[in-house]
């Protein structure tokens, strides 16, 4: 039997199981870095699924590795189950509904995202036991990829260092691989101190901390005019220092993200943002202090893999939908802005008029980079590192959405989720059936690496990532 079609035969006989799973992460809804419960349903089904699991690895509570055989060459897939804030819809609902306000959703599908990655390597796990291959399949538990960057910290950890490959996936509106660079992230804290006084009867004994958090936000926004055009800059208010207008502000919290194509380049708009916020704190006679919370690699594409996962793709096709499926893709992009609607046509002309692709995305290797960032960048600088998507859907549907929470749990997103764990099973067996693919991919990383030498961007007393409770905004 072709291995694809056994692959696939693996997953499908698990289909049940693997969407109860995602089902649950999606009920779940745990942002980054306490997705406790999310993390233990996916221990449990590795475990019960023969793989020894080692919990509260990268000195992460909610990071995990799911371990099957021995030896080399060692396969790492890449699961992410992390939510959003703000985001709570109820489910396969094409209207917005929220299950409760203010609550959390998966606005960027990480529990089918965890769960396909799951599909894979239990797909990998039998194959390779039925057909007696040697190597080991690796299941990493990866926290907080939305905010925080658990890989960073996984990686630094040096949890990877002994990994030939990698693959992950992510959840979206097309079928394609994913050859693609990605912005380098900082995220930092800018907490300002000051003193509190009577606004109308001493507002000169006070220092406004809410002030400095203003100045400091025009001072940034006077600064995107001179930085590269790639980059990219933004922030939240996460303490505005209370509710009431006649108290001067004491203390006052502003979160930004730095992006740039390399981190060398983020540090330096780094440092002028540090500026900006140094200059607001003298101009309002407050203290400042500068939390680095965390930080992102940019991506660096595989063309080998790339490749090969390209030609797997094809052969495996693309998830077919009925009736029911595009009545309900029709119903979301309803919902949708115009300009949402276009944007993909405007990428593939094929799309024009659908409501669910059903085609594959032309192979263009490394080709320009994404505006938004992902700790699959760190693990990239360390190991070739392949990513697919596939459609779990509507056309148009925005990443962070309403929509892309109604859409998690239905059939459109499982069988999305379902293919993608094909498409990575079968990539990985190809590349373990021609070892002479791991050290043409390794050797492709240290070309693009054009001499350097993966550095964390974590500052060295970032041990871990914080979870912050939000103040009043």
């Amino acid at each position: 039997m072709d291995y694809r079609n056994r692959l696939s035969e693996i997953i499908e006989e698990k289909r049940e199981k693997l969407i109860q799973v995602s089902d649950q992460i999606w009920s779940f809804a745990e942002t980054g870095f306490e997705e406790f419960k999310s993390s233990e349903l996916l221990c449990q089904t590795l475990e019960e699924e023969g793989f020894s699991v080692k919990k509260g690895v990268g000195n992460i509570e909610t990071a995990f590795l799911g371990s099957f055989g021995s030896g080399k060459p060692i396969i790492g897939f890449l699961g992410e189950f992390d939510a959003l804030s703000g985001l709570s819809q109820a489910a396969g609902i094409p209207q917005f509904e929220p299950e409760k306000i203010g609550g959390n959703g998966h606005g960027c599908g990480h529990n089918l995202l965890g769960t396909g990655s799951l599909a894979s390597a239990l797909a990998l796990r039998y194959y390779m036991e039925e057909n007696k291959i040697e190597g080991t399949v690796r299941y990493y538990g990866c926290p907080g990829e939305e905010i925080g960057g658990g890989k960073t910290f996984m990686v630094r950890e040096g949890l990877f260092d002994d990994v030939d490959f990698a693959l992950c996936w992510h959840p979206g509106t097309r079928n394609n691989v994913m050859s693609m660079a990605s912005l380098a992230c900082y995220e930092v804290y800018f907490k300002f101190k000051g003193k509190s006084a009577h606004a109308a009867g001493s507002p000169h004994l006070g220092r406004s901390a809410l002030d400095a958090v203003e100045l400091m936000n025009v001072g940034v926004n006077y600064l995107r005019e001179h930085i590269i055009p790639e980059a990219r800059v933004h922030y939240a208010v996460t303490n505005t220092g209370g509710f009431s207008p006649n108290v001067v502000q004491a203390d006052a919290e502003v979160l930004y993200f730095v992006r740039a194509p390399r981190v060398s380049q983020a540090e330096e708009v780094y440092q002028r943002v540090c500026n900006i916020a140094k200059g607001a704190a003298l101009m309002t006679g407050t203290e400042l202090e500068i939390d680095f919370a965390s930080a992102l690699s940019n991506v660096i594409p595989n063309t080998t893999l790339e490749k090969i996962m390209y030609d797997n793709f094809v052969a495996l096709g693309v998830p077919i939908h009925d009736e029911d499926e595009l009545q309900f893709a029709r119903a979301i992009r309803e919902s949708l802005s115009e300009a949402d609607k276009k944007f993909e046509v405007q990428m593939n002309k094929e799309l024009a008029g659908k409501d669910l692709s059903d085609v594959i995305d032309s192979f263009i290797p490394a080709n320009g980079s994404m505006t938004g960032s992902t700790d699959v960048g760190d693990v990239s600088w360390v190991v070739p590192t392949v990513q697919c998507m596939t459609v779990c859907e509507a056309l148009g549907t925005p990443f962070h959405t309403w929509q892309f929470v109604a859409t998690g749990t239905t059939s459109i997103a499982h069988k999305g989720m379902l293919h993608a764990g094909k498409v990575m099973a079968a990539t990985a067996v190809e590349v373990l059936n021609r070892p002479e693919v791991i050290e043409k991919a390794k050797a492709e990383l240290v070309e693009l690496r054009n001499g350097e030498e993966y550095v964390s961007p974590l500052p060295a007393e970032v041990k871990k990532y914080k979870v912050r409770i939000l103040q009043n905004t």
